[in-house]
């Protein structure tokens, strides 16, 4: 789904107690807003006025179109002027997509030396905004908050933020994830409740035995993979061995087909997320490294060994962070390397790490890859740039969906010479100790979407409109205060459950 085929509706509360005249002032100034909002070049998706409501059936009216249209992609409220909050009840019980409510006004200063009733009774943001709080809280509406001047670059930051949520959201309700095979046998984390994800997040498991795949492989043209295999060199450099002409070259055209062929299946199903699994390769000659590399890199979300829901959320954090430098990717925890406060986790997996996350060039190689029936395998090698980012994770805890998250710093790894596989060197915050146990006492998985450019509060978003618990660890936690939360946590939804 692409930023431009969404909309966020921008819609004033005002009421007609004050005359025609002050609606037709609260329009002009809506009117004057939207257009500078859309005229910053800071928010990724177009804002829609759609003009003011006045009463409980205007507000229900846009409410339920915002509901029908599938280019809506979440609401923006601002109180103009008072807009008493009874009228707001049905409309919003019935609204059922991402709601910002923005306290702004439209003018940034009081004018000390004109101001009179006539502009008090106009200009209530202060006022019409806490009404409309209080209802929303009444209704135990999840809705975003933003607080600021509209026209400052903070504010249109934070409503830009939000709205890459919405798009991960609007693209996670209709999400098919396509598995080739089962999850890794005896594995629990990466598991879960397929009927109740669907329910909760939108996501869609199908399965698909690999034997579907391969007339998709073996229709690939010669023609086809010559063409490909000339943009792999443009794009990378190439081990001596697999370049053109050299033994293992073949490996690589054969990944190549697989490239091509996967992304046709993809598309015929109109899948947006797939996971593979080293277990069952019949009819392949590898196993879908490579081709996961790069399809990653195009917005496919990937999980291994049958992984679907963190397939599902690296596509989602893509589509989030779609356009922002950084890049995204599936990694794993694979081997820690203790050195006191400088304590780090290498994360890597046998072959599928987005180039994305890379600024240098990566390098085409052929290795032997001693797994299951995976073979040997073409693959692209790099180690991830430095940077600040963020690793996710949702599991399944029996009673709800969990979401942990780390803020982490990837740090440079020192020479891998004999490590032929892409990898990632980071720093779990607040420090290796707190940050490794929190998500270790958390639930989370070994395998993580990983992103440079989403952050916690994008996280802390989409976790409030999927209506899923969110585990934060950052900078400020600690084990003590983390391990209340997870007790009281632990209470919420027990309670919550047995209510329902």
């Amino acid at each position: 789904m692409e930023y431009k085929d969404l909309e966020i509706w921008f819609v004033t509360g005002a009421q007609l107690l004050y005359g025609g005249d002050a609606v037709i002032k609260v329009d002009a100034h809506s009117t004057e807003m939207v257009r500078g909002l859309n005229d910053s070049g800071i928010l990724p998706i177009r804002v829609v006025y759609k003009g003011t409501a006045n009463s409980s059936a205007e507000i229900s009216a846009v409410m339920r179109d915002a509901n029908g249209d599938a280019k809506c992609a979440g609401m923006i409220t601002w109180m103009h002027t008072f807009s008493p909050a009874k009228m707001w009840i049905q409309g919003l019980m019935n609204y059922g997509k991402p709601l910002l409510h923005l306290h702004t006004q439209y003018n940034r200063e009081i004018p000390w030396d004109e101001i009179d009733m006539d502009f008090m009774n106009l200009n209530q943001s202060a006022h019409g905004d806490r009404e409309f709080g209080h209802i929303t809280s009444r209704l135990r509406k999840p809705r975003k908050v933003v607080v600021g001047y509209w026209n400052d670059r903070e504010t249109q930051g934070k409503i830009a933020s939000w709205m890459r949520v919405c798009a991960g959201w609007a693209d996670s309700r209709n999400m098919l994830v396509v598995r080739f095979g089962d999850n890794m046998n005896n594995v629990a984390v990466t598991d879960g409740d397929k009927v109740e994800a669907e329910i909760r997040l939108g996501y869609h498991v199908d399965n698909a035995p690999i034997a579907t795949l391969v007339p998709y492989v073996e229709a690939v043209t010669e023609a086809e993979i010559d063409a490909l295999v000339d943009e792999y060199e443009l794009l990378y450099d190439f081990a001596d061995d697999c370049a053109k002409g050299a033994e293992k070259h073949c490996f690589v055209r054969d990944a190549a087909a697989q490239e091509i062929a996967l992304r046709r299946f993809l598309r015929d199903k109109g899948a947006k997320a797939f996971t593979t699994s080293f277990n069952e390769l019949e009819g392949m000659k590898q196993l879908m490294g490579f081709a996961s590399q790069r399809l990653m890199a195009e917005g496919y979300g990937f999980g291994a060994e049958g992984d679907w829901k963190t397939a599902a959320l690296v596509r989602t954090m893509w589509v989030m962070g779609r356009g922002l430098p950084g890049g995204q990717s599936f990694l794993e925890d694979y081997t820690l390397n203790f050195d006191g406060k400088n304590s780090t986790i290498l994360q890597s997996h046998m072959l599928e790490i987005n180039p994305d996350i890379t600024g240098a060039k990566p390098r085409v190689e052929v290795h032997f890859l001693g797994i299951g029936d995976a073979r040997t395998c073409a693959r692209l090698v790099f180690q991830a740039h430095e940077g600040k980012g963020v690793a996710a994770t949702i599991v399944d805890m029996g009673n709800r969906f969990r979401m942990i998250a780390n803020e982490v710093e990837v740090v440079a790894p020192k020479p891998l010479p004999k490590l032929p596989v892409a990898c990632a060197l980071w720093k779990p915050l607040p420090d290796f100790a707190a940050g490794a146990g929190a998500w270790i006492l958390a639930g989370g998985t070994h395998h993580s979407s990983f992103s440079f450019s989403v952050t916690m509060e994008m996280l802390e978003d989409y976790a409030e409109i999927a209506g899923i618990e969110l585990l934060a660890i950052d900078g400020n936690t600690t084990l003590g205060n983390f391990k209340f939360e997870m007790k009281v946590n632990e209470v919420y939804y027990m309670l919550n459950k047995a209510l329902q």
